[in-house]
């Protein structure tokens, strides 16, 4: 980020004109750079010396992480696309895949026990075991579901914090930290871009650490982390192999055991953890650690004088800590192991004894009915233990990288424009002071004495009741429109009111 404006650094384009122009895009070699409707290049394709992203696709992006877009099995779902199948026929994101095995499993006892029931001797016994099991089941299902989503709800609210403190740090760094004269002031605007760039690591680096990926070698992280001295860095440094060993992907038949539930098939995700050779230092917690230190310079070199903006920044800080100790203790832990165990027992001792109390009753139509009954109850149990953790890399788990793009984001927009003064911005000849009453500009209202302006206020709260009263009038048929609205030449509604 650069340029006059202390934003991201853009080629002026005098006029239209229809050129091609290319961009390298890494390993892709050169393709023609798109064009807007205007006729000139999209700035991330403009090939300029000073653009910051230049030969750099978004390290955000899906298609640049481990999630394979193509790969419509795992997750986490991303939430920008739209599926027009209706709700119940849709696959990706639900849980039928991982039933799949244990479906066949309780078809085949079912049939098995179902066949013996009608060839060869009666095996049926009472069903008063459904209602006594059932309220068991139920109640065990019903805790585990709500702890479950619970969890959920809780890490979904620590990244909202997360962007909120994110957003407001970066406004403090950018806009209440003021830049000093000379080559200083350009230090500084270098300095306060750099301090952005640690908020946008610390998401990052929170994600990666949640999902037990401890080391910098990813796209996201590399290049944000590479002038800090941390931990993590300094591992995969000194063991880029292991390092890079666990981000390999899965052969074909674990990958199809891992999306089939298989629980044979599944990795322990502390893996690389346990394999560290290193120290791994919590790289999230070094990244608060730099910007603590980034703002006591700032008061030092009085760029953060007002006291009230010190213990703002300071206190985003803190969140930032907190929703990493937040986090955490979401992450490690879950619900205890025995209450877990228990929950699953006792649901799976109720479906296998479905059949014998529902063979009398029904006969072979047992068989589709524990099916069925077996998904219903099979799948609240799944879905509790897929979304208990919400930090993962499952289907149905929260899309943190759409939250760190978010963060990306948001410091890009904030430091888009250097700090703008008053004058710029009030005394504009577009400020529409008193809309929708007036269309008047600020330069007009300054010509008129401060008695009119206040009238004019008065009378602008008076004018939004009537309009709001002849428009609910409207709604409710009491007043009918004797033509379509209009717009005059000034750019407001006229329209001929008849009443009814």
């Amino acid at each position: 980020m650069g340029g006059e404006e202390g934003g991201p650094a853009a080629t002026a384009v005098s006029e239209p004109a229809p050129v091609t122009v290319t961009a390298h895009q890494g390993d892709a070699g050169h393709r023609p750079a798109d064009i807007n409707t205007k006729g000139a290049p999209v700035l991330d394709d403009i090939a300029s010396p000073i653009s910051p992203r230049m030969n750099t696709p978004n390290p955000f992006s899906r298609k640049n992480t481990s999630l394979d877009l193509d790969d419509y099995f795992t997750g986490p779902r991303d939430i920008q696309k739209h599926s027009k199948w209706p709700i119940f026929m849709q696959m990706h994101g639900s849980i039928l895949p991982k039933m799949i095995l244990p479906l066949l499993f309780i078809a085949g006892w079912t049939s098995l026990f179902t066949a013996i029931h009608m060839k060869v001797t009666k095996i049926g016994i009472s069903s008063i075991l459904l209602t006594v099991l059932g309220f068991v089941v139920g109640l065990g299902l019903s805790f585990r579901s709500s702890t479950a989503y619970e969890r959920y709800a809780e890490g979904r609210r620590y990244w909202a914090q997360l962007i909120l403190t994110s957003q407001n740090l970066g406004r403090v760094y950018w806009v209440h930290a003021s830049e000093r004269e000379g080559d200083l002031g350009k230090k500084d605007l270098l300095a306060k871009l750099t301090a952005l760039n640690l908020v946008v690591t610390f998401a990052a680096a929170l994600k990666h650490k949640l999902r037990f990926e401890p080391y910098t070698c990813y796209d996201d992280i590399s290049h944000l982390v590479a002038h800090l001295d941390t931990f993590a860095l300094a591992a995969t440094r000194d063991e880029p192999e292991l390092a890079h060993r666990h981000q390999t992907k899965p052969g074909f038949f674990k990958s199809v055991g891992e999306y089939l539930g298989v629980s044979f098939a599944e990795s322990n995700p502390r893996k690389a953890l346990k394999k560290a050779t290193r120290p791994l230092g919590n790289l999230p917690l070094e990244v608060l650690s730099y910007l603590a230190g980034f703002t006591d310079e700032l008061i030092q070199n009085g760029q953060l004088s007002i006291p009230m903006q010190q213990t703002l920044a300071y206190n985003n800080i803190a969140a930032l800590n907190d929703v990493l100790t937040g986090t955490d203790r979401v992450l490690n832990t879950p619900l205890p192991i025995a209450y877990s165990i228990a929950i699953a027992q006792i649901t799976w001792v109720y479906i296998l004894l479905l059949p014998f109390q529902l063979l009398t009753q029904l006969e072979w139509i047992t068989i589709p009915a524990v099916v069925a009954a077996a998904y219903i109850i099979l799948g609240i149990l799944f879905i509790g233990r897929e979304i208990e953790n919400p930090f993962g890399q499952d289907v149905n788990d929260l899309p943190l990288e759409s939250y760190c793009a978010q963060v990306a984001a948001d410091m890009d927009v904030i430091a888009s424009h250097r700090k703008r003064k008053n004058v710029e911005w009030v005394e504009s000849i577009d400020n529409r002071v008193l809309w929708p009453l007036s269309n008047s500009g600020w330069h007009v209202w300054m010509h008129r004495g401060e008695d009119k302006i206040r009238e004019a206020v008065l009378h602008k709260v008076e004018n939004n009741f009537e309009t709001k009263k002849v428009e609910q009038q409207i709604a409710d048929g009491d007043i009918k429109l004797s033509k379509k609205p209009t717009l005059n030449t000034k750019g407001s509604v006229e329209t001929k009111i008849g009443e009814v």
